[in-house]
């Protein structure tokens, strides 16, 4: 019968017997490239609220959905069919409660406006507006951006993309949260066609510097920016057909700036 101490040792050494047999066995996977891989969760650049719909928001999903909503199947849509024409076609991502999109489907009806959202409040919004300007030339999907880009739209399908005000993400720590970053400009290259337009604008000065920095770095896209003064910022004006919210208008009130910028497909 093995005493304290002999038990000690005797565990020890089985220990020891087992990590040798493990480092053996996982060196022996690497050597022949055999060590398991496991997809990695991708940092997301949203937190879905559980905000209340109101009941118009909630009618709106009910009985507009068929009407706007696309949903998410994970492959090619066929954005002719979704529209019952071929047109060009803008994408705005992360649309909120659908001022901007709205505004540009209402002066732009040649256009095919597609929105992407992931809050369901914002998304029956913007329903509601939709169907009481009684526009047809709007569809939106409720789903994560980056997978709409990735496998949802084909390849060089859109005439433009705006992405406004995306959140900042202002903590040094959750800048890796930033929708704006290279990853995902190769996934715009991939579907803007030669010569769409992809526009951006942000009131946090860093995220500022950090789209044009990383815009400016991909091969794929050349700054807009054109005129003495936009040239040697890199930023551009405000397009006219982008509405100032409330949001903004508070923020021009209280001093805030905001950094528009404008990039063409090459």
């Amino acid at each position: 019968m093995l005493g304290k101490h002999g038990y000690y040792h005797y565990t020890m050494a089985a220990l020891k017997s087992l990590t040798s047999m493990l480092y053996s066995t996982i060196t022996k996977m690497i050597e022949n490239n055999e060590l398991p891989t496991q997809r990695m969760r991708r940092v997301r650049s949203f937190v879905l609220r559980a905000g209340r719909m109101t009941a118009g928001q909630e009618r709106a999903w009910r009985e507009l959905w068929p009407r706007f909503g696309i949903e998410f199947a994970g492959k090619p849509l066929d954005l002719d069919q979704a529209f019952g024409r071929r047109a060009p076609r803008l994408l705005e991502i992360g649309f909120g409660t659908g001022e901007a999109l709205l505004t540009y489907a209402q002066r732009f009806p040649d256009y095919d406006c597609i929105g992407v959202e992931v809050h369901r409040p914002g998304v029956g919004h913007f329903m509601l507006r939709a169907h009481e300007a009684q526009l047809g030339n709007v569809r939106v999907l409720c789903h994560d951006a980056v997978e709409v880009l990735t496998s949802a739209l084909p390849q060089n399908s859109l005439d433009a993309v705006h992405l406004f005000f995306p959140d900042p993400w202002h903590k040094k720590r959750h800048h890796k949260r930033r929708l704006l970053q290279a990853p995902f400009v190769d996934l715009l290259a991939g579907v803007v066609k030669t010569d769409g337009i992809v526009r951006l604008a942000t009131d946090w000065e860093q995220y500022a510097e950090q789209m044009l920095e990383v815009m400016s770095a991909h091969a794929a896209f050349a700054n807009l920016a054109s005129t003495a003064l936009e040239s040697a910022s890199g930023f551009s004006v405000r397009p006219d057909h982008r509405p100032m919210t409330r949001f903004e208008r508070r923020g021009h009130r209280l001093g805030h700036n905001v950094w528009d910028l404008a990039f063409k497909r090459k």
